[in-house]
């Protein structure tokens, strides 16, 4: 009691000594949060399961410390300031960092805490990996909005105003990137109905196939089988056929090699021939049987197709390279031939009064 009655007087005493009060009270909360507060909450959340806790924490810790000492500093500054303009230029000041500080907070811990629930989507069915980047995408609109509005409210500005001068330069920024908005769109789309995910294989318009290594509100990033990365604008996938090679109930694809024999092959020594070839057969499921189609009786060939599993799309080429080797070989070793198209040209007869290979003899004038 004699320490609040001694500070009571020193605070009634004059500007100075009471901002020097004041600001003691400020370094001391300062260091009641710093030694006191934030250590206390440390040892209340480190026996949790989750580290979630204590990266919040870690963000937590200099946003208390800041808000204190901001506050600190205008109660401080409150005696020295004799207007009714400074004090309240004082207060947008202070209104504004603190906005600021929290909002970033706001931007961090979201992040943090988006991903986290993303990682365990099977429970929070609204945010999924394929969705996060949307789901943060709008958490940001929505801090960098209110802190927007925080701030002109700290600076009385008339809001009504700004929001009608927003919306005719909202208008004339439609129009100007008409393009980039039509990209957006079609991400929020992409993102939503989800037709690949990063980490997939995906073939574009039967040209451009490679993993999808990033799904943006603009683009999307694939990385092709020559380590090319290529970004494609999500208003063309928007319109494009879409081939996703890993959507499947597993990782694994299968692919189909074609060969044509002469007629006249033995067809069970062609479909035993060419079983063989799959045999041991690298990057291949072994769970799965490779199948032997005899698929047409071509115009110069017998058609056989090969279709085997592949383990994963990207073994896709070498699986294909591999298995045309060993077909060429093992046709060969057996004596199988493979027929290339063959044109056979018949002349009913020849022009009366020219032999085969005889020119015609120019007309006399």
């Amino acid at each position: 009691m004699v320490v609040l009655d001694w500070m009571r007087e020193q605070y009634e005493a004059g500007p100075l000594l009471h901002g020097a009060v004041i600001l003691g009270v400020t370094l001391l909360a300062m260091a009641l949060v710093r030694f006191v507060v934030i250590p206390g909450l440390r040892r209340a959340v480190r026996n949790t399961a989750s580290t979630f806790d204590d990266e919040v924490l870690d963000r937590l810790s200099p946003v208390l410390v800041q808000t204190v000492l901001l506050v600190g500093l205008r109660a401080t500054a409150a005696g020295f300031l004799t207007t009714d303009r400074w004090d309240g230029l004082m207060s947008s000041v202070l209104v504004t960092l603190l906005v600021w500080i929290w909002g970033r907070f706001a931007l961090d811990v979201g992040t943090v805490v988006f991903f986290r629930l993303s990682r365990v989507g099977d429970r929070f069915t609204w945010v999924q990996p394929t969705s996060l980047p949307l789901v943060q995408f709008a958490y940001k609109v929505l801090v960098v909005g209110t802190v927007l509005y925080l701030l002109l409210s700290a600076w009385h500005l008339n809001l009504t105003s700004w929001l009608a001068s927003a919306g005719v330069v909202g208008i004339a920024v439609g129009f100007a990137a008409k393009d980039t908005l039509a990209n957006f769109i079609s991400g929020i789309v992409i993102l939503m109905d989800a037709p690949y995910k990063v980490g997939e294989y995906v073939v574009i318009d039967g040209a451009t196939r490679g993993e999808v290594t990033d799904i943006g509100m603009r683009s999307t990033r694939i990385l092709t089988r020559d380590n090319v990365e290529v970004t494609v604008p999500n208003a063309i996938i928007g319109n494009a056929m879409i081939v996703n090679q890993s959507s499947g109930p597993t990782q694994t694809l299968r692919v189909r090699v074609g060969v044509g024999v002469a007629y006249g092959s033995d067809i069970d020594q062609v479909r035993q021939v060419l079983a063989s070839c799959t045999e041991g057969l690298p990057h291949t499921d072994p769970s799965r049987k490779p199948s032997i189609r005899f698929n047409a009786m071509g115009e110069s060939s017998l058609d056989f197709l090969i279709m085997v599993w592949v383990s994963h799309p990207q073994y896709r080429g070498r699986v294909v390279d591999e298995l045309n080797m060993r077909i060429y070989k093992v046709l060969d070793e057996a004596g199988i031939e493979i027929p290339f198209p063959q044109r056979d040209l018949r002349l009913k007869e020849w022009p009366a009064g020219r032999l085969p290979g005889q020119e015609e003899e120019p007309s006399a004038e």
